[in-house]
Formats: structure tokens, C-alpha cells, sequence
């Protein structure tokens, strides 16, 4: 571990193999153990200076012996000590999460094992060099003779050549149940031939016809980027922070801070997304079954997408490494797994005042910290976005391929859209729970809901016209689990117990939780229970170390119900002047469309973090005026129906009084989106 390394920067693969060579030595994991995942243990090492060897913890497994422990121990560092191992905590053998090393093994074996050839075989396919078997979470569907079991169920997919897309031929009717550890087919539920999908469902260019001319949109940056990067620490305008990445999460942003004139005034001390949990809402017998928490169960980490395999960022980048520890124990690189780049974000603010023919704009720039993971037939993208506002956005963009199923010839889905033939699209959702250790001014913070009322007192309210902000304190965590509601313009709060501005109102930043949902499922139901966090759109509680997930350490094959944020709020700890988690839901109902196939147009969801009482003033006040080039100009006579320069606006203001505008009027610019 280098001098300057911060106890937050991602573990290095020199850190993650000094660690997994010592739990190798050990001989209770056997000969041919499974790992799943390493990671930094913050909790203790927030306080360590840069340089110290850093505590860790990980998972590793010996399913010969229906075995797993949770390791802890400690890198080395630059005083010279070396790594070491410091406890061993035995783990329910069932509960680790599943590696993609695991996953393609089990996928492989059952591949071929006779009873999927026999069924396959019923259904024409006798060649099974293009089926694809994805292992799926059975969490709350376990059969009951099988409880004790590490397992998985299959999806089957065909591809009829090496270059068809499979996702868009499901073999419906065949749920292999699997043993993960044996890596065996316990059983194979077969519910009837179903004619396969007659079209096939390949997006690569070309495969629909001619592509479309589109003209080149350059961005550039002469100057070079706007921000600096020093390891992983990184400034850009007023901001500053750290970039993190971990198996569980993958991008966590640590100590975010804003400078205020010459103080770094504190905004988050971590931010992520938590957990992902994806249920079906269809009762088919080959999706009923469908609902994965795809961070708990599987890793953000491993799932994350090389950009370098694409054309995700545009501008002037700067690209961090990722490094994971896969399934059988070694570090691996996902080389440019996190980019960071600066995007043109259209007008931050502006007004034309009418009145002197003077205009002022000022176009908005906003640093985007972003990664993309690849979960079998999703896709997903997660931007956060500072602003030069003092504002923070979190954008999910959801695309990649719908997870559908086959349907028999002449039928409807009940229960979804159909995209092609003898292929359903079943309705599903997407909740996403973000993580965000609050630091507003400090450590000592409270959470507030704010919502609207109407003034009642006629005497306050003669017009009928008055409406109120009403505020509520969230004393202690068990009045800690609020629902956002339009209806009543619900927002919250984070401020700090501490410190007020000029006003006398506590320094605050507002959430807005802009897009939610409600989980469809009947109260009591296998999908409801295991995911209890998704019945509310925002949690708060007070910080311990040791919760970490949203969902609980393991939610594989976890009990319902028992673990996690609503096991938690038992606890009941006070909120005012602690130091605050927050726990917002960013969820969206998909009802899928016949234009998301056979690949889906981005969807965008997420939630907006912004300053409230938080400045004196607009903090933004001292950027100048946009020169924008070649790129910014007013229109000359002709030029397409814009209104030439020099013509006068005539119109009237508040008072009747006739006022002429000789500004010129026309494009001001054109947006460049970096995605």
C-alpha cells in the first residue's frame, strides 16, 4: 500500500491477492473453494492515515463440505507489517452470494445433463452447444424437501447460430432446479411444449436494413478537462471528492465537499446505490419465480462493463480501473470501469429583460462520475452528476434486453405485452435503494419532511389562495420509513442541528425523490416479504458500522423478513443530531412496449440532492458569461424562419406601457449530451 493511498481508494490487486493467499494456506477450505467478493471493512478503516495497512473482510466457501466463512484481515502497509488474517466467522453454506465464475460452471453442467437434453429434445432441440441456462436467485421459492440446499433455477434460452441474440428465443415451459455446490439438476419442471419464437431478436447494424445517415456532433474541449484528478481524489469548480468501488456496490463517491469561499464545507460522506431488486409480476410458471436483489445476490462489482468496449463517455475522460476478486479466488481488472467526464447540461439560468434589450445566460456544466453493469439481459447505468448549482443528481439509465418469455400460438399475455411472436414481455419493476451518509455542514444532522397545506384560518386566507409548508422533524427511526406524495408536494430536509445561515434556518440541503412506484403484490405474498424495504420511498437511520446493506450481509436464500433496514428500525435510535443514512428508493413499474425490442431505448429514473438555505445566495453567480464559439451565435436574415437580427419585439408590460426589445432573437446555443 503506497504512502498516499487513502483508506477509501479501491483495494488493489496486490492487496486482494496478499489477502486470498492466506486464506488459501488454510486447509478447511478445500481443494477447489469458491470466493465471493473482498472488500474494505469502513467502519474501522475511515479513521486509518493514509499508508496503514487497511482491515478487510471476505467470503470464501468449500462446497464439498457445505461450508463458508466470512474472513477478516489486514493488508499490508508502508510500515512494513505484513498482511494478516484475524478471524474466521462461520456463514450459512446456502447464503453467499453467486459469483459469475459459479454461475457459468453450473450453466455449463447443466447444459449438459440428460434430463435437460431429454426435455430439450421434445422441443426439436438436440444440439445443445447453443443453449444458454441462466442460474437465477430462488430466495423465498426454495422447495421445502430442498431447504438446506445451496441452490438456483434456470432460464433456457436458444440461439439457432453463435452470433443469434438468445435472450430472444426463451425455451418456455422448463424450470431446471439446481445445486450450486454439486453442481447438479436435482429436478427439471416441465410445463408443456410451446412453439419457440419464429423471429429472431438480433440488434447488431445492418441486421433491420440500411443504418440511417447521421451527421457528426463533435465535443470538444480545448483547453483540456475542467477537473483534477490526484489518485482518486478529484476537483472540479467548487467540488471536491473521492472515488471508491466495492464488489457489493461498485462506484461509491466518499467526502463529498463544497468550497464555499475559502471553506470546504461537508455535503455527503458516502454515496451509492445499495441494492437492486427486480420482482416479475407475472404468475407464468417460467417467471413467477423472477425476482432478484442483483447486488445482494450476485455483486455490483463483478457485473461492471469495461467502457473501453464502447462509446458510453464523450469529451475529454478520465477513466479509473476496477479490481474485483472472482469466484475462484483470483484479482481481476475491469480496465476503465468508472469514467469521469464533463457534460454541457443546457441553461443553468437566464433572463432577458425586456425592458434595456440586455440578455444574461449562463449554460450549466456538470461533472459526471458514471458506471455501467451488465446483469445477464439488463444493462443499467448509473450517473451522478455534481452541478456548479451546489446541486447533485443521481440518473439510472435502464436499457439492454427485456427478460420475456414464450407464449403459445394465438394467445394473449395476461399479464404483459407481446414483442414478438410466441414472446411475451412480462410486467416488472426496478427499485433501486441508494445509500447516502449524510455530512451537511458536519456530522450532526436531522432529517425533515416538508409538504403542503392549505391555509384554513380565513382570517390568514381570505382569498382562499394561501398554502403553508409544514414541517416535521423525524425524531427517531421508527416514524423513519416516509412515502414521497406529489399530491402534497412532499420533500425532505437534511440539516444540520448545528450551524444556520443568515436567516436563522438551519443550514439544509432538500431531496427530491422523483420517481417511485408501489410494489403490486398481495400483502403476505413470497415477493412482498422479501423485499419489506421497497413499501416506503425514503429510510433514515442513525450510522453503525456494521449495516451495510439495505437488505442484510447475505439475502441469498435469506429468511424473509428478518434482516435489514426494517430489522433495524427495531431499535428505534434517536435521528435528531445524529450522524444520518439516509436510504432513498428510486423505483419505476415497467410495462414493457413492443419499441424496447429486441434491445430497449434508455429509460431514465433517479433523484435530485440540491441546496436548500444551505448558500447565502445563488453560489453560481461567478461564472461568466458563455463564449461558445461557432457553436453560439443569433441567425442572420433567412436563415430557416428564426427571426433576423435587429427586428424589434414590441409587446406591453405589467403596467400597459408599450417596451421594445432590439435584442436579437434566435438559437442560442445548440446541447451536447455526452451519452
Amino acid at each position: 500500500m503506497t504512502a498516499d493511498r487513502h483508506w477509501s481508494d479501491p483495494l488493489t490487486p496486490s492487496e486482494i491477492v496478499e489477502i486470498t493467499a492466506l486464506v488459501r494456506a488454510d486447509d478447511r477450505i478445500g481443494a477447489e473453494p469458491r470466493f465471493w467478493g473482498i472488500a474494505v471493512e469502513e467502519g474501522l478503516a475511515r479513521s486509518l492515515a493514509p499508508g496503514q495497512g487497511r482491515p478487510v473482510r471476505l467470503v470464501v466457501m468449500n462446497p464439498a463440505a457445505h461450508a463458508a466463512w466470512e474472513v477478516t484481515g489486514w493488508t499490508s502497509g508502508t510500515d512494513r507489517v505484513e498482511a494478516s488474517l484475524a478471524s474466521w466467522s462461520p456463514v450459512d453454506a446456502k447464503r453467499p452470494g453467486v459469483s459469475s465464475d459459479e454461475a457459468r460452471a453450473i450453466a455449463r453442467a447443466a447444459r449438459e445433463h440428460p434430463l435437460l437434453k431429454e426435455a430439450l429434445a421434445k422441443r426439436g432441440i438436440t444440439d445443445t452447444t447453443h443453449v444458454w441456462v441462466d442460474p437465477e436467485s430462488i430466495t423465498g421459492f426454495e422447495p421445502e424437501d430442498l431447504a438446506d440446499r445451496r441452490l438456483s433455477w434456470g432460464t433456457v434460452w436458444y440461439r439457432k447460430s453463435a452470433d443469434d441474440n438468445g435472450y430472444a428465443r426463451p425455451v418456455a415451459g422448463l424450470v431446471p432446479i439446481l445445486d450450486l455446490e454439486t453442481l447438479d439438476i436435482i429436478r427439471i419442471e416441465d410445463h408443456g411444449v410451446i412453439p419457440m419464437a419464429s423471429e429472431g431478436g438480433n440488434y447488431r447494424s445492418g441486421t433491420w436494413g440500411p443504418d440511417r445517415h447521421v451527421a457528426p456532433l463533435e465535443i470538444t474541449q480545448p483547453e483540456g478537462p475542467g477537473f483534477t484528478v490526484e489518485g482518486h481524489r478529484v476537483t472540479w469548480q467548487n467540488w471536491s471528492f473521492r472515488i471508491g468501488f466495492t464488489h457489493r456496490e461498485g462506484l461509491v463517491l466518499h467526502d463529498i465537499a463544497y468550497r464555499d469561499g475559502d471553506v470546504e464545507r461537508p455535503v455527503l460522506r458516502r454515496a451509492a446505490v445499495n441494492e437492486m431488486y427486480v420482482p416479475y409480476l407475472d404468475a407464468d410458471p417460467t417467471a413467477y419465480r423472477k425476482n432478484f436483489f442483483d447486488w445482494g445476490e450476485y455483486g455490483a462489482g463483478p457485473l461492471t462493463a469495461s467502457l473501453e468496449l464502447g462509446c458510453d463517455c464523450l469529451g475529454e475522460i478520465h477513466y479509473f480501473d476496477a479490481h474485483v476478486l472472482d469466484g475462484v479466488g483470483e484479482a481481476q481488472t475491469i480496465t476503465n470501469g468508472v469514467c469521469l467526464h464533463e457534460e454541457d447540461s443546457s441553461i443553468l439560468w437566464k433572463h432577458v429583460n425586456t425592458r434595456t434589450g440586455e440578455a444574461d445566460v449562463r449554460r450549466s456544466r456538470r461533472l459526471v462520475i458514471s458506471f455501467f453493469a451488465t446483469v445477464a439481459n439488463y444493462d443499467y447505468g448509473f450517473y451522478w452528476s455534481l452541478y456548479q448549482d451546489g446541486s447533485i443528481e443521481l440518473e439510472i439509465k435502464l436499457t439492454g434486453i427485456l427478460s420475456v418469455s414464450g407464449i403459445d400460438d394465438g394467445k394473449m399475455p395476461a399479464f404483459g405485452r407481446m414483442v414478438s411472436p410466441n414472446v411475451q414481455a412480462p410486467t416488472h419493476q426496478h427499485y433501486f435503494a441508494v445509500r447516502m451518509d449524510t455530512a451537511i455542514d458536519g456530522p450532526k444532522n436531522r432529517l425533515v419532511e416538508v409538504h403542503a397545506e392549505v391555509e384554513e384560518d380565513e382570517e390568514l386566507n381570505p382569498w382562499g389562495n394561501a398554502v403553508k409548508m409544514v414541517s416535521e422533524v423525524i425524531a427517531s427511526e421508527k416514524d423513519a420509513g416516509r412515502m414521497a406524495d406529489a399530491s402534497r408536494a412532499v420533500h425532505w430536509r437534511v440539516e444540520n442541528t448545528e450551524r444556520t445561515n443568515r436567516f436563522g434556518e438551519s443550514t439544509a440541503y432538500r431531496l427530491s425523490a422523483m420517481h417511485t412506484t408501489r410494489l403490486f403484490a398481495k400483502p403476505g405474498s413470497i415477493v412482498e416479504r422479501k423485499a419489506p424495504f421497497v413499501s416506503k420511498h425514503l429510510w433514515a437511520t442513525a450510522y453503525d458500522p456494521n449495516e451495510r446493506f439495505i437488505t442484510g450481509d447475505y439475502p441469498n436464500q435469506a429468511p424473509l423478513e428478518a434482516e435489514g433496514i426494517t430489522a433495524w428500525q427495531q431499535a428505534d435510535r434517536p435521528l435528531d443530531g445524529a450522524e444520518l443514512v439516509l436510504w432513498p428508493i428510486v423505483g419505476v413499474h415497467h410495462y414493457p412496449k413492443p419499441e424496447e425490442w429486441p434491445i430497449m431505448p434508455v429509460h431514465r429514473i433517479g433523484l435530485r440532492f440540491e441546496p436548500d438555505g444551505f448558500f447565502t445566495r445563488n453560489p453560481s453567480l461567478d461564472l461568466p458569461p458563455s463564449s461558445g464559439g461557432d457553436h453560439c451565435h443569433a441567425p442572420t436574415a433567412g436563415s430557416g424562419g428564426a427571426v433576423a437580427e435587429g427586428h424589434a419585439f414590441h409587446g406591453h408590460d405589467a403596467g400597459g406601457h408599450e417596451h421594445h426589445d432590439h435584442s436579437a432573437h434566435g438559437h442560442h446555443g445548440h446541447e451536447h449530451h455526452g451519452h
